[in-house]
């Protein structure tokens, strides 16, 4: 008990800061994409330019270690499926809390799709993965999206997020729902902190600044960004500017 919430401070200290966390696990799913060809050098310059947290696979930690800082947390993300195979929606258990604690994690991550044939499977890992992370005091995150046409409706994705807590996920990460007016409704109707995704690539990133700082004026708890973030050279002034408006100084 003591331990999830001595984890869950680390992450989110005060009501003030939120909490600016990258996930680079793209990878496995969608090859070594742009930006994701070197992990090291990546990992570098989010640390420079003021990233929390940091989640990767947990065959790339061996790549991550040697470069990571005392103060940037680890996610170990071990929901798994790829592009190559028919039913790449589809993901699945690839690791557990055991494993991400051996490897020095602050949080575990999965994913649930919802919305396709196969979300009854992915909700029982989330719900195995929520039982390994209580017994350990990990705390859980749960990548929720809605696959449907557009990324889902406003009520559609306030459903997926209330289900992901619902079944033990500590942090849910979602899509931006469309309006201010929806996304602080759906925070409101989530019992647990809500981190924001960032979707596909915007072209435009002065676009993609604005829903970082729409997202937290309407209550968001953080970010959970990649593409967004990490196809953009260079990266370190752009994270600097999340940061800022993260942080608060």
């Amino acid at each position: 008990m003591y331990g999830k919430t001595i984890r869950l401070r680390r992450l989110f200290p005060t009501p003030e800061r939120r909490l600016f966390s990258v996930p680079l696990d793209h990878a496995l799913s969608m090859g070594p994409i742009d930006g994701l060809e070197e992990l090291a050098p990546l990992a570098r310059e989010l640390q420079d330019g003021g990233a929390d947290l940091l989640i990767v696979t947990k065959g790339a930690v061996r790549e991550l270690a040697p470069v990571l800082r005392p103060a940037t947390l680890l996610g170990i993300h071990v929901s798994a499926s790829t592009s190559l195979g028919p039913t790449s929606q589809h993901k699945r258990l690839v690791g557990t809390a055991d494993e991400a604690v051996g490897l020095g994690a602050d949080l575990l991550s999965v994913q649930v799709n919802f919305g396709v044939p196969e979300e009854g499977d992915m909700l029982v890992d989330l719900g195995t993965a929520s039982d390994q992370c209580r017994q350990l005091g990990l705390p859980l995150l749960c990548m929720a999206y809605v696959k449907k046409a557009n990324g889902g409706t406003a009520d559609e994705l306030r459903h997926a997020a209330r289900a992901a807590a619902d079944l033990g996920a500590d942090v849910v990460k979602t899509s931006y729902p469309g309006s201010p007016e929806e996304f602080r409704r759906l925070c409101r109707t989530t019992p647990v902190p809500v981190l924001i995704g960032g979707g596909v690539r915007l072209d435009d990133e002065s676009a993609f600044l604005r829903l970082v700082e729409e997202s937290v004026r309407s209550g968001a708890a953080g970010i959970c960004i990649g593409r967004n973030l990490f196809q953009r050279r260079p990266v370190a002034p752009l994270a600097r500017r999340i940061a800022t408006l993260l942080h608060g100084s």
